[in-house]
């Protein structure tokens, strides 16, 4: 599957949201979007923690604030199918292989109460599990069943360490980058 896939996170809370926003677009970059738009409060949290994993682990999402309800229209218009998360939504296994015949993929992410709008405005409201769950939880299995778990292979370019799987303790390499 070749495909652009962008998360929006709708409704940050900076007093609220700082940790789990920042956990999502980690697990958004980690697992292969390029772009995390987030609504609500502005306060820098989030774009900071991955320009940060960006210079050290490699070249991924980039992070941008906008209006949630411009963004999906906007995307809408520019033919992106917009993905909304929800425990109320249709089940994924059920909708993935319609899914992944999409191009550009926006998925909505949730932090408030989502207004009725974003379930109309979605092409599909897709539910990992109808029962109470993790946003970050959701946007993970999404994601790994979209890419049918080839993410988590993925190469980072420009990456100034490496972490090399092992068994017990931590092995992080150091790369030298070519000038």
């Amino acid at each position: 599957m070749n495909a652009k896939v962008g998360v929006l996170r709708f409704g940050h809370r900076k007093k609220r949201d700082i940790r789990v926003t920042s956990h999502c677009a980690l697990v958004a970059r980690a697992l292969g979007a390029e772009k995390i738009i987030i609504d609500g409060d502005k306060d820098g949290i989030a774009e900071k923690t991955i320009k940060g994993v960006n210079e050290r682990f490699g070249k991924g999402a980039s992070v941008e604030y906008a209006d949630w309800r411009k963004t999906l229209k906007d995307y809408k218009r520019k033919g992106w199918k917009i993905i909304h998360l929800t425990m109320y939504g249709e089940r994924l296994l059920e909708k993935i292989k319609k899914i992944r015949k999409g191009k550009k993929i926006l998925v909505f992410v949730g932090a408030e109460k989502v207004p009725a709008e974003v379930y109309n405005l979605a092409d599909w409201n897709i539910s990992v599990s109808n029962q109470p769950h993790s946003e970050i939880a959701a946007l993970a299995i999404f994601l790994h069943e979209l890419w049918q778990g080839k993410e988590l292979n993925k190469e980072f370019k420009k990456a100034k360490i490496k972490i090399l799987p092992c068994a017990k303790g931590k092995k992080v390499v150091e790369l030298k980058r070519k000038k």
